[in-house]
């Protein structure tokens, strides 16, 4: 007979999500749902209760009938529906091992996969999942490096895991025993950039890789072109897929890492390869090879958005063979469809493969969803468990009957969903895991292991350890503890010799303390360690400019542009090189570039006003001087420039005002004493003029910087000459010249036209035309 049971409760709105105040940003936002979703009540069964449902529940269905009333008036129904349960006899035998994550979006660089600002990564977190229990246990956090994608060997004995390593490197990879805790150490980490086939000057990451099935090999994409785009909206924040890219793969008894023969043709991209049950066989997603980032390339704006690289995935079959590959085959039903098939599961019993189909591209696409298809190819079909918006990151538990999955149809902040798959691939409705993480945090990279719950208690990974130390020198350094944070540097390399950012952080405190000269070898290994380290180009252009090797630093500072062409301070680095050698026009490109990067930088402007005065346009210089005091009314070099466009226009008095304002802005200020000392002894208006208060001024400027600054020093020589003392004049120019050769062509060069005029015995006078 049927049995009954029921409870009479409130209407209470379901309860609001635990938020981690951590992951709250400016870039983001706590969700509080649509209309409909808060117009939702919830009723929590009691244990007992649901016990008795899911017992009852097995040989035929349950129906939870729901009846809402007013208590106004009680006996009167005013809505009533129903839903029909089933419970498996199938159980799902296996934890579940998932990322959870803040989102928080950061700045697109260009083929870099970094969805995260490196001040959240250290809140990303590796929990496991028990689905009979309430809620997780946290595995890994406080992280300071990015740890992605992961696979388990069958039988859950072997973890693979991306690690970024030392120096940068996105393709480190660890291929470590799981045990009660797991220790990932140094020799635990593989890098797939040891690939001796990578084009030279290539970083590869090894894109998706898996372990195989019996945890001797692990498979990935190499030689990799990815196509990267980040975007403000917190809900999708980034899109990501090779465009280019090879299979490869690394044998654990050989140490060596080697192309598949089949899926190594640079003409297509080869990505997202997974092992069929008996490591026999691969399936992997194949296209034309393009370019991510074509000519007349413009970024998207959004996930779909038309400007992202057209590009459609089909899957394919290669037979392994020990390493030795064979030839491709379309998998009939995921392949040459007119959409992209992506992101391939094969289930453990080898019935079925579960995809990604969405119109282009992969990965965190809005419109994905779930299609299963016969392991040998067939007729496909979309999963009855699709919910309405992203469906991804699938797993097959380890008996073949159960798939996770995530989705962002309840809330942009990704959920864990369940469906059972029968015998035949009929799967069911999706099932919400809940309390998996945070309402403000996401999951995603859900993955069956087959390990029992209580036999999987903890992550650690002293392969990272010299990061802690690393940020212990950042936190220190930010203190102004330099030596302090020097000492945990150098300590920090000498743990990890590769480790990129602690040599550039050392040479930036030697730089800080003067030593310029020891700066350069921590510098150069870091560009030996990544080509690419913009940062590096930049600090030892800085240290070429001060030793008057000025080619060179403009070398190094076009270098750190091309790398990081929207780097607001690589743009001004350049620029002001370019200024220097007097090259106006050029300097003027870049200092306009970093206007548009950052409007509201005044610095920039300061530096586009600069060029202006010095080409000449004196108009356009005094309405970009205005522009930055409007920004900065404290910004004392404005004041400066203004002052010096305004004495161009023949327009002393206003020239003088404005020179008396920055010096009460800035009493103390060397530059400024020194700026207005010049005036007061080259201006052409007799009335203005004042050959004592500049030498006054001049000396203060000189005594403050040690007779070591050249303008300081050109603004003596100059008030000198003014009180008729050319012995001293001389000196302080001759003084000045010396110190100019090194540091500034075009200020050597006034410095040289200043001696031709005293060596006549003539005071320094300003040569000014009204200009524009």
């Amino acid at each position: 007979g049927q049995t009954w049971c029921g409870a009479l409760v409130p209407g209470a709105p379901p309860p609001e999500g635990e938020i981690d105040p951590r992951c709250i940003a400016d870039t983001n936002e706590i969700y509080r749902g649509t209309p409909y979703q808060q117009s939702a009540k919830a009723w929590l069964v009691t244990k007992e209760m649901w016990q008795l449902v899911k017992e009852r529940s097995v040989d035929r269905p349950a129906i939870l009938r729901i009846v809402g009333f007013s208590s106004n008036h009680p006996d009167t129904p005013l809505s009533t529906g129903h839903v029909t349960l089933s419970t498996s006899r199938d159980p799902v035998g296996a934890p579940i091992f998932y990322r959870d994550v803040p989102l928080a979006p950061s700045a697109t660089e260009r083929g870099v996969i970094k969805p995260l600002s490196e001040a959240f990564l250290p809140l990303i977190a590796w929990r496991l999942r028990d689905i009979s229990q309430p809620e997780s246990r946290l595995l890994l956090t406080d992280l300071l490096t990015c740890a992605n994608c992961h696979s388990f060997s069958d039988d859950g004995t072997t973890l693979g895991m991306d690690v970024d390593g030392p120096s940068g490197d996105k393709g480190a990879y660890a291929i470590v025993p799981v045990a009660r805790e797991t220790i990932i150490e140094q020799k635990d980490i593989i890098s797939w950039n040891s690939f001796s086939g990578k084009p030279p000057g290539h970083k590869t990451i090894g894109f998706l890789s898996r372990i195989s099935p019996d945890g001797r090999y692990a498979v990935t994409t190499l030689n990799e072109s990815v196509y990267v785009q980040n975007f403000k909206d917190y809900r999708f924040l980034q899109v990501f897929y090779p465009t280019r890219g090879i299979l490869g793969y690394y044998d654990r008894t050989t140490h060596e890492i080697k192309p598949l023969p089949g899926a190594d043709d640079p003409s297509f991209v080869h990505c997202d390869p997974v092992w069929t049950p008996d490591g026999q066989y691969i399936i992997f997603a194949r296209a034309e090879a393009r370019n991510p980032y074509p000519p007349g390339y413009q970024p998207a704006q959004r996930a779909n958005d038309p400007a992202e690289p057209q590009i459609q995935y089909s899957l394919y079959r290669i037979p392994f063979n020990e390493g030795r590959g064979g030839t491709p085959q379309p998998i009939e039903g995921a392949s040459h469809n007119g959409m992209s098939n992506t992101f391939p599961k094969v289930s453990p019993d080898g019935k079925w493969i579960v995809f990604v189909k969405c119109r282009n591209g992969q990965l965190l696409r809005p419109d994905s969803e779930l299609w299963i298809v016969p392991a040998q190819g067939g007729q496909a079909r979309r999963m009855r468990c699709n919910t309405a918006l992203m469906n991804s990151w699938h797993s097959f538990s380890p008996n073949s009957r159960w798939l996770v999955f995530s989705s962002k149809a309840n809330t942009p902040y990704t959920q864990m969903f369940l469906t059972h798959i029968d015998e035949n691939g009929n799967d069911s409705p999706p099932i919400l895991i809940p309390n998996s993480t945070a309402a403000n945090r996401a999951v995603n990279l859900p993955e069956f292991v087959n390990r029992p719950y209580e036999d999987f208690l903890a992550i650690r990974v002293p392969a990272v350890e010299y990061l802690e130390i690393g940020m212990r020198g950042i936190r220190l350094f930010e203190q102004g503890k330099l030596d302090e944070a020097l000492k945990q540097f150098e300590l920090a390399v000498e743990k990890q010799p590769d480790y990129l950012e602690g040599h550039v952080s050392i040479a930036v405190i030697l730089i800080e303390k003067g030593q310029w000269e020891a700066a350069i070898p921590r510098l150069e290994k870091a560009l030996a360690l990544d080509p690419r380290c913009w940062f590096a180009h930049a600090n030892l252009g800085i240290i070429r400019q001060q030793q008057g090797r000025f080619a060179e630093a403009l070398e190094h500072f076009q270098k750190a542009v091309d790398i990081m062409p929207n780097n607001l301070n690589a743009r001004l680095n350049l620029g002001r090189a370019l200024a220097d050698q007097g090259r106006f026009q050029e300097a003027l490109i870049h200092f306009q570039a970093a206007t548009k990067m950052a409007p509201n930088h005044a610095p920039s402007q300061l530096d586009v006003a600069n060029v202006y005065l010095e080409l000449g346009n004196l108009e356009a210089a005094k309405l970009a001087y205005e522009g930055v005091l409007r920004l900065d009314p404290q910004m004392v070099q404005a004041r400066l420039g203004l002052a010096e466009t305004l004495a161009q226009q023949q327009r002393y008095q206003q020239a003088l005002d404005e020179l008396n304002r920055a010096l009460q802005l800035a009493p103390d200020d060397p530059l400024v004493k020194a700026t207005l000392a010049l005036f007061l002894a080259s201006c052409p208006v007799d009335s203005l003029r004042d050959g004592p208060r500049a030498r006054q001024l001049a000396e203060d400027a000189c005594r403050v910087t040690g007779d070591s600054d050249p303008i300081c020093l050109r603004s003596l020589a100059a008030a000198c000459a003014e009180n008729r003392d050319f012995p001293a004049a001389m000196a302080a120019l001759n003084k000045a010249i010396s110190l100019a050769e090194r540091i500034s062509p075009a200020l050597n060069r006034e410095l040289l036209r200043y001696r031709d005029v005293l060596s006549q015995g003539q005071p320094i006078r300003r040569k000014d035309s009204a200009g524009e």
